[in-house]
């Protein structure tokens, strides 16, 4: 995941910017500019496509950390513990944007991609950024990092895939380092103290963010207990707007915003809070439960068991906030839905219990086993969705498919066969055979079922 990525949704306006040689008429807070040799960033509105006369409210340059080239001599051993790429297998975040559920789940992706710049070739780790609205596929990104010598790490670019209604909408953000004059860009440094700035993405017209370190050495709590040693920063952005962002070891970005607004914060992260040790029964209960709450149409019966075995789980083990918030939220959402007859609410409500679950147990198992029960997971929704013939679901649920497979793909003959599948799904879905998506599902749930 961009470790700098905004909470973005449909119907926000987002700026791009333009690199002004010379000075400007005027800054975004009034005053002259002060980026660096005299540069002036503009603003520019994307919606009507004009060059505002303001300039962004740059830090000078002699405050910039990140001017001098990078060496790469070891690049995908990336242990900077503000931006533990290699050594966090994934993250779960969760919290609210414009009023929508938010989820996301952040994953090293086995491999590298072999990057050149400036002559020199350089390899990086893939980080999969999925984000869920409501519990659907809403954006896609595939973030690609790489760590100087120094112990600085670089942003090296980002595939992006925005969704609407389960099928890409457009690529917008798209950029790599060596492309199209686009340089690599550290998106955290060494030892980031207090007043450090620097540029997580520099390139004008595209993407561009400008950081300051306003706090180091800072105390939060974490997911099961205080976590010493995190920043807060502040980004400029490029329509002009700010940010204030928490970075902490362990787990990298940890926390955007605030509960009374839009918040994208840390759930829980591997190997960061696993713990040794088999899964609750208690958890697995309440796993049982969610998934038959998920299977169709849900029952006040189905409620009860899940509310109850939550209660049990809740009052047995320590449940991060954040997770604790969210699991009330959407059983009380499905209990509504469930009273009013919404049948289409009770299914995005339930879908989101089960996600919530699997959550949960990451803590306890092996992140395989999980998104194993993931794609279990996505496969029952699939069969849920398209026996409704709702055809924007069924495409999003065989996106969602293909993302959490492509975390746990290998060259057995087993996999091979639900790679297949999965093309057959995809074909289906494109051709909104709902029919086709369906039998395909109940062959995607026997199959993953066999490798568990």
């Amino acid at each position: 995941m961009n470790a700098q990525r905004r909470i973005l949704w449909p119907g926000a306006v987002v700026g791009a910017v333009v690199l002004m040689a010379g000075a400007c008429s005027g800054s975004a807070g009034g005053s002259e500019p002060t980026g660096g040799a005299g540069d002036c960033v503009r603003v520019v509105d994307e919606e009507t496509g004009e060059t505002g006369k303001d300039c962004l409210p740059l830090a000078p340059e002699s405050d910039r950390v990140d001017l001098a080239e990078p060496a790469f001599t070891h690049p995908t051993r990336i242990t900077n513990p503000l931006h533990p790429t290699s050594e966090v297998d994934q993250v779960v975040m969760g919290g609210q944007a414009d009023g929508e559920v938010f989820r996301t789940e952040v994953s090293r992706l086995p491999g590298t991609k072999t990057i050149t710049l400036d002559g020199r070739t350089v390899h990086a780790l893939t980080e999969q950024y999925v984000a869920y609205s409501a519990g659907r596929v809403h954006e896609v990104a595939l973030d690609w990092y790489a760590q100087a010598d120094d112990g600085s790490v670089w942003y090296l670019g980002e595939d992006v895939f925005n969704y609407e209604d389960g099928v890409v909408a457009d690529t917008e953000g798209t950029w790599q380092a060596g492309r199209d004059g686009a340089p690599a860009a550290m998106i955290m440094p060494a030892d980031p103290q207090q007043g450090d700035v620097y540029r997580p993405e520099n390139l004008p017209g595209v993407v561009f963010e400008e950081v300051t370190v306003k706090q180091a050495g800072r105390t939060v709590d974490g997911p099961y207990g205080k976590v010493d040693g995190a920043i807060t920063v502040r980004e400029v952005h490029m329509d002009g707007s700010t940010e204030d962002k928490t970075f902490a070891p362990g787990y990298g970005e940890f926390s955007t915003g605030d509960q009374g607004g839009d918040l994208e914060a840390v759930s829980l992260a591997v190997p960061t809070d696993a713990q040794q040790g088999p899964l609750p029964a208690r958890l697995a209960t309440l796993d049982r439960a969610a998934r038959s709450a998920q299977d169709g149409e849900v029952t006040d019966t189905d409620l009860g068991a899940v509310r109850a075995a939550w209660a049990v789980y809740r009052a047995s083990e320590a449940v991060p906030k954040l997770l604790d918030r969210q699991m009330t939220r959407d059983l009380d959402t499905l209990a509504g839905a469930v009273a009013a007859k919404d049948q289409e609410e009770s299914v995005d409500a339930a879908l989101r219990v089960a996600q919530n679950t699997s959550d949960l147990r990451l803590r306890h198992e092996p992140l395989r086993t999980v998104d194993l029960a993931r794609f279990a997971l996505w496969a029952r929704q699939l069969e849920v969705d398209a026996a409704a013939g709702a055809e924007g679901p069924v495409a999003g649920d065989v996106t969602a498919l293909e993302l959490v497979w492509e975390r746990l793909r290998d060259d057995s003959a087993a996999s091979a066969e639900v790679t297949a599948d999965l093309r057959q799904a995809r074909e289906a879905a494109d051709r909104k055979d709902v029919a086709a998506a369906e039998r395909i599902a109940v062959r995607l749930g026997a199959a993953v079922a066999q490798m568990t």
